[in-house]
């Protein structure tokens, strides 16, 4: 296991995929929410990542695909390889997947007016309040483990 950094908000964990990263399906978020979940099952997820866990965007992926997150925590602790993982996913999720839609809402999650208002007091709790080029979460997270300098 790779130990976690401490930062301003908890433990930092450096080995989970970026938001940005698709899935094979082409959904964003999807592999990052599949390692997230293979660390809480094997009890490896910090409490910095815990308050968030199928909440956040992990949450927010289900809620556009219409199914409930636990069930996709069944399916990761149920399977025996990523290749069934992803077979049984699919056998649940929509037909249409509308991965034009959940993609342009991750890359601009924290864009709107309220958003903004949020990612400020974010960037305020973790220290960096100056940085004018976070311009939404996904970016945040990017900044957090250490991936946008």
């Amino acid at each position: 296991m790779n130990e976690p950094d401490l930062g301003p908000t908890g433990a930092i964990l450096h080995d989970l995929p970026s938001p940005y990263l698709p899935h094979k399906c082409g959904l964003l978020h999807l592999p990052r929410f599949l390692a997230k979940i293979h660390k809480h099952l094997s009890g490896e997820l910090p409490k910095s990542y815990q308050r968030n866990f199928t909440k956040g965007f992990d949450g927010f992926l289900c809620l556009h695909l219409g199914i409930d997150p636990k069930e996709i925590i069944e399916i990761v602790r149920s399977s025996v390889n990523p290749t069934e993982v992803d077979k049984r996913m699919l056998d649940i999720f929509p037909k249409d997947l509308r991965v034009h839609v959940w993609n342009r809402k991750v890359v601009q999650m924290g864009m709107s007016e309220m958003g903004r208002e949020a990612l400020a007091e974010t960037k305020d709790k973790m220290g960096i309040k100056d940085r004018d080029d976070l311009i939404s979460f996904a970016d945040m997270i990017e900044a957090d483990e250490g991936r946008i300098n």
